[in-house]
């Protein structure tokens, strides 16, 4: 009888302790995820806590970005209409950092407007970024598939206006 008491209270201990350590390990977003403009860029900022002690964990920061390019010439003028391009699409940037021994990350990501891709100014003119929105701006954790739309979710910049 004494041994089925010890044992009992061994498996009692040993499913108590496995529930706290489950409970301890609860990854969710600690207030807002921010979002700001720097530059033409978006810099995305969070706080995530109940990660686990030393865990390594993966973040993208993301979003679906539209960019108008167009061609300047050296007297800062825009010279032909059609020498422009919109591009739009994903975006993103990833990172991966640790818990340390609080079980907590906070940490930035930036990510930058869609390129160009092939389109090209004709000589003696350069390309420029013209206006870039962000939109659906979030972060992620991959690791633990743990998401939160940042505050504002959508922004947008012009750094240049054809005269």
């Amino acid at each position: 009888m004494k041994k089925l008491s010890i044992l009992s209270f061994t498996m009692i201990a040993l499913l108590s302790f496995m529930a706290t350590t489950a409970r301890a390990q609860s990854p969710h977003f600690v207030g807002k995820v921010t979002a700001t403009l720097t530059g033409n860029n978006v810099q995305v900022c969070w706080k995530e806590a109940g990660l686990g002690n030393n865990q390594n964990i993966t973040y993208e920061a993301s979003a679906t970005a539209t960019a108008t390019y167009v061609c300047v010439n050296g007297g800062g003028q825009c010279p032909n209409a059609a020498n422009k391009t919109t591009v739009n699409g994903p975006v993103s940037a990833t990172g991966t950092f640790n818990s340390g021994q609080n079980g907590s990350i906070s940490q930035c990501l930036t990510f930058t407007p869609p390129s160009a891709g092939a389109f090209s100014c004709p000589g003696g003119q350069n390309l420029t970024l013209s206006h870039v929105s962000y939109s659906g701006i979030t972060i992620t954790d991959t690791t633990n598939n743990v998401a939160k739309a940042a505050t504002p979710s959508a922004l947008a910049a012009t750094p240049f206006t054809c005269p």
